[in-house]
């Protein structure tokens, strides 16, 4: 298998790669309940960045970022947060970087939702400064609505933090951390078109939302084929072209 993780490569391997695009995978260390591991994001975004690239030409992944804003989750041990403002200029300094080294094709993936504002500034702010980059942010469970049937979950379609989705997620990808004795979560009541601004203990007692005991390998499976799936078909347009809206009159 092509090597596509790039602390495991050196400089003359990295040279004769051919790399051109580059994956960034981000998440945080936080409470997921009793029964998945502080670094669930990171562990999924980066498992699902490798799972994609390996299925590339041109693409390597970068170590995970495993720090995150998650101070919104902050009731349960043990939350290590960043600011919005230093979480912004770290993956800043990493696109920059990235675009000293003629990597100006760069996809973010996203495994934790406080990370999602901070993205968006960090690669908005980078497409002003250097316009020929081409840059794009992906928070993995966007695709589980549109690719996979909403019957297969049982709860509250699946949300929730450590619910069904991301608990069959980590069953898939990480089974040796997993402690399903553990699974225990709350559906809390949200409104589903506004952006309510909440503290997590404000949504459950538990380090989870959602029904994490319905969450199984099985499901995790197809969640991850789906999401790695979607990643490939963009990304194999990405690498080739970058981002090329060609836009007509209308």
């Amino acid at each position: 298998m092509r090597q596509v993780r790039l602390e495991h490569l050196n400089t003359k391997s990295f040279g004769e790669g051919g790399f051109t695009t580059a994956i960034v995978p981000i998440g945080a260390c936080e409470s997921h309940g009793d029964h998945m591991p502080f670094g669930t994001d990171a562990l999924t975004a980066h498992a699902l960045a490798i799972c994609t690239a390996e299925k590339l030409s041109s693409t390597v992944v970068l170590p995970p970022l495993n720090f995150g804003m998650s101070d919104h989750y902050r009731h349960k041990p043990i939350c290590i947060s960043l600011s919005n403002d230093t979480q912004i200029r770290v993956l800043k300094d990493i696109l920059e970087s990235l675009h000293r080294w003629g990597i100006h094709r760069v996809l973010i993936l996203n495994g934790h939702d406080g990370n999602i504002p901070c993205a968006e500034i960090a690669a908005r702010d980078l497409k002003v400064a250097h316009p020929e980059m081409s840059l794009a942010v992906f928070d993995w469970w966007v695709v589980v609505p549109h690719m996979l049937p909403k019957e297969m979950f049982e709860v509250w379609n699946g949300w929730g933090h450590a619910g069904e989705v991301e608990t069959s997620i980590g069953l898939s990808l990480f089974p040796e951390l997993m402690d399903m004795s553990g699974a225990r979560g709350m559906v809390p009541k949200v409104d589903p078109l506004v952006k309510e601004i909440w503290l997590f203990d404000e949504l459950t007692r538990h380090g989870a939302t959602g029904a994490p005991k319905k969450g199984t390998k099985e499901k995790g499976d197809k969640i991850a084929e789906a999401v790695v799936r979607y990643l490939v078909d963009y990304m194999t347009r990405f690498e080739a072209q970058g981002l090329r809206h060609d836009p007509e009159e209308a």
